[in-house]
């Protein structure tokens, strides 16, 4: 299902629910009711319970989307430390340069192709992104260096293939949901709360107050959207981590 579906459906069944709740109540309100019999406390307690909860809603997405700009980080640094690889081995025979570099391009397309969907459907990555990670190390370390300027070369390759393999962890760690149910609980918890406090207050269905009521409940459900796009930084579509650095340091892949 598309997210802006999701999202459309989200905010439209949160105003449908809040609406249709007022108005039902609306109808069970005897003629001698008198709003102004609301306690001050309600308003207070209300007050306090919406500043609480977009504290919480402020937190989560600041946690989801650090989440995210930490998952983009690896990808860039996994892409510059492969780039750097394929560069650097200019200086081996073409035998083995070659190698490594058609090692590197295979590993990249790989990333691109294949696990990049798995990460975006199961949150994992694959066995083969390892094998083939695996066989760029061999590439750089089994090869002994016949020159001093092959000599140089050689620990820089070897450090970069191991920057390779701590993106490589640090992206697959980020690859799935961050957040736990718990905190999905209190969330969504706290939004029918914080929604639910607006009957406390005796809504009438005058067109200001209903809109008002539809709008911060489409709000509420908004935010929980953000958050839920966020949570998986490879996973959906809106705010997905991008393999553009690859691309762009590969374009010779497409």
């Amino acid at each position: 299902m598309s997210e802006w579906l999701v999202l459309s459906l989200a905010m439209a069944s949160a105003c449908a629910v809040v609406l249709s709740i007022a108005l039902l109540n609306h109808r069970r309100i005897g003629e001698d009711d008198d709003p102004s019999e609301t306690p001050d406390v309600i308003e207070y307690m209300t007050m306090m319970i919406g500043v609480i909860y977009a504290i919480v809603l402020g937190l989560a997405i600041a946690g989801v989307w650090e989440g995210r700009g930490a998952a983009q980080e690896y990808v860039r640094q996994e892409a510059q430390a492969l780039h750097e690889v394929s560069v650097r081995a200019e200086v081996y025979p073409p035998a083995v340069r070659d190698r490594i570099r058609a090692d590197v391009n295979a590993y990249v397309s790989h990333v691109t192709g294949p696990e990049w969907k798995s990460m975006g459907d199961h949150g994992e990555l694959t066995p083969r992104g390892e094998k083939l990670l695996d066989t760029i190390r061999r590439d750089v370390t089994d090869y002994e260096p016949k020159t001093d300027h092959e000599g140089q070369a050689y620990q820089p390759l070897v450090d970069q293939v191991a920057v390779v393999d701590d993106a490589r962890s640090s992206r697959a760690a980020s690859a799935g949901a961050t957040m736990p149910g718990v905190v999905w609980f209190g969330l969504i918890a706290g939004a029918l709360v914080t929604v639910g406090l607006i009957f406390t207050l005796q809504i009438r269905r005058s067109f200001r107050e209903l809109l008002l009521a539809g709008l911060f409940s489409a709000l509420i459900a908004f935010l929980l959207f953000l958050i839920w796009d966020f949570d998986a930084p490879f996973g959906r579509g809106i705010s997905a981590a991008s393999a553009e650095p690859f691309l762009r340091l590969f374009p010779h892949l497409g």
